[in-house]
């Protein structure tokens, strides 16, 4: 298999074996089993802006929370995971700040944590783990502060990458 990337400089495609410079990402939210759990959603209203619409592929769907912080988003495995990183497309004006992605190997056992710093923008942006973490159980994102004065959070799409 490969993969075609632009060369730097004439901005050509070139074919590039995979592993050259990218990896092909597997989104583990489109191919393993989970449960997902949110800290609150707009006005109780689940049919428009509820968490299953963080992973549901749509341009035109979200998930909204409602005011206050922190909001969080929890993402348990029918069956341990490896992740590397993950990503995020929020509102402008209502993306996360100041946040923190937390990885649970076990239900009992203590989280490997790590912030994350997102932009104010409406772009898909991308956040590589320092350290892969194996047989992860469970994700937990905390979202501490949000753009958003009321502490609202809008996110239309969640990844979660190998």
């Amino acid at each position: 298999m490969e993969i075609f990337g632009k060369n730097g400089t004439s901005g050509q495609l070139v074919q590039q074996p995979i592993g050259y410079r990218e990896k092909i990402k597997i989104n583990l939210l489109a191919t393993e089993k989970f449960k997902c759990r949110v800290s609150t959603v707009l006005n109780k209203n689940v049919k428009q802006y509820g968490k299953q619409f963080l992973y549901d592929h749509l341009e035109d769907t979200s998930w909204s929370s409602s005011e206050g912080l922190p909001q969080w988003i929890n993402i348990e495995f029918d069956e341990p995971q490896t992740v590397g990183g993950f990503s995020f497309q929020f509102q402008g004006g209502f993306a996360a700040k100041e946040a923190k992605v937390e990885l649970y190997p076990s239900k009992d056992s203590s989280p490997y944590e790590e912030p994350f710093y997102a932009e104010d923008i409406n772009a898909v942006q991308m956040f590589k783990l320092k350290h892969a973490q194996f047989n992860v159980e469970r994700v937990k994102f905390i979202i501490n502060s949000s753009t958003d004065f009321f502490g609202r959070i809008i996110v239309y799409k969640l990844e979660l990458f190998k």
